[in-house]
């Protein structure tokens, strides 16, 4: 996975649009199944794709590489369906329309407004030569899919670590490290102590939306240790590998980095950062899914250059770019 920003594929087409250059955002040489151009509308409280700096950007620098690893282990046949939990904007699932083959899509996310949005930015920008069949509703995880009795063979989850401190936040602002407090739901102690909440409950709902033969994908900011995810998995009732290894430039630093911090002497964490120098010389010229073979050892190589929260935050403050490994998880049924 590369760690080189790249050029910003974006100029403003109006108040609550922008337009993105397909081919570069998702580094293909030409795209076929999707517009060259996108235009996509953003409502009021949709997280902002970080178009400005693509090193930072989760479908982009994260998914796109998964979702290639994952095709190309199936031999380069498509894959014909795909659902997204907390989809955004959309462009995740225009990302497995192109990339997959994707002709049938499933999305949801937690306001109307927001899943409005992506569904137009699908119908908008496809230019597959199927039909295309999508499946929408707004609410918690996938629960808005469930009447629809669908199934998917890719299900793909980004979904937030950290509690907001109020539901207003959730409500009014773009921000993507805050979900909803709190959950009802009884949790296993390694899940809530490593701020996994969502993500355990999602794999868990995914059992029931799962094709025969299907994987869920989750995208993760790796600031604990590696061998937690696989467990989250299991106690989800999934089996899990990783699928691709990486690093990203920490979005929303300001945020972040102070949130993880304040949880870090409340006595959580430790948390892992590096500074961003540190893991593109490491990464460099790695082929993502050969990294997630080789990921334990990888995390181990990096222990010396290993930042906590503490200090992350403070070097944040002093000008050094903070960031952190990236995981793709791969589950399914056990």
């Amino acid at each position: 996975m590369s760690g080189v920003r790249g050029e910003a594929p974006i100029h403003q087409a109006g108040p609550t649009t922008i337009r993105v250059e397909a081919a570069r955002y998702l580094s293909a040489a030409r795209v076929e199944r999707v517009k060259p151009e996108l235009e996509i509308g953003l409502s009021d409280r949709c997280y902002l794709p970080r178009l400005d700096d693509l090193a930072s950007d989760w479908v982009a620098h994260v998914a796109v590489p998964a979702l290639r690893a994952l095709r190309a282990g199936r031999g380069g046949a498509s894959i014909p369906s795909f659902c997204s939990i907390g989809t955004g904007s959309g462009l995740d699932v225009l990302a497995a329309i192109e990339v997959l083959g994707a002709s049938r899509v499933g999305l949801t996310d937690l306001h109307d407004d927001v899943v409005s949005a992506a569904v137009e930015n699908v119908r908008r920008n496809y230019a597959g030569p199927e039909s295309l069949a999508i499946e929408a509703g707004a609410g918690d995880l996938l629960e808005p899919l469930r009447c629809s009795g669908a199934r998917y063979d890719v299900i793909y989850e980004n979904l937030p670590n950290l509690r907001a401190a109020r539901a207003e936040e959730v409500s009014v602002a773009r921000r993507s490290g805050t979900h909803l407090s709190p959950r009802q739901e009884a949790v296993p102690p390694v899940v809530e102590r490593n701020l996994l909440v969502l993500h355990y409950l999602a794999l868990r709902q995914t059992r029931d939306f799962l094709r025969p033969g299907g994987v869920v994908l989750s995208t993760l900011g790796v600031r604990v240790p590696l061998a937690v995810f696989p467990q989250m998995a299991a106690q989800a009732g999934l089996s899990a590998s990783f699928l691709t290894y990486g690093w990203k430039v920490q979005a929303e630093p300001e945020s972040v980095l102070a949130d993880h911090a304040a949880l870090q002497r409340d006595g959580l964490g430790p948390f892992h950062f590096y500074r961003a120098d540190a893991l593109a010389r490491r990464f460099a010229g790695l082929d993502p899914a050969a990294s997630g073979r080789g990921s334990f050892a990888i995390e181990d190589g990096l222990r010396p250059q290993r930042l906590d929260a503490v200090t992350a935050y403070d070097l944040f403050k002093r000008g050094v770019t903070i960031g952190h490994t990236v995981v793709v998880l791969k589950s399914e049924p056990a």
